[in-house]
């Protein structure tokens, strides 16, 4: 096994990282943009008023995408499988 075919597979690891978490990323970060600006907006300045909707959101965003994660992370971890006997054969 070689330098090249281990930095591709960690190239793959961390894209398919950041595709898998990006939609609950996403969902998080336009909730909290947005209770943010209703805070600053009201001078409500409680921490953990934004916890509760981040949650929801979350819990939306994955309850729409969590088949396509799994099946994501799932396509991968069976073609890394697949490429170990070309590795070290």
């Amino acid at each position: 096994m070689d330098t090249a075919a281990v930095m591709e597979i960690a190239r793959q690891t961390l894209w398919v990282t950041i595709i898998v978490s990006a939609p609950l990323l996403g969902a998080a970060l336009v909730v909290g943009l947005l209770v943010g600006v209703i805070q600053a907006a009201t001078s409500i300045n409680e921490m953990t008023l934004s916890f509760i909707p981040k949650l929801l959101a979350m819990a939306l965003a994955l309850a729409v995408t969590g088949s396509w994660q799994i099946a994501t992370v799932a396509d991968f971890a069976r073609a890394i499988f697949q490429r170990i006997p070309a590795l070290f054969g």
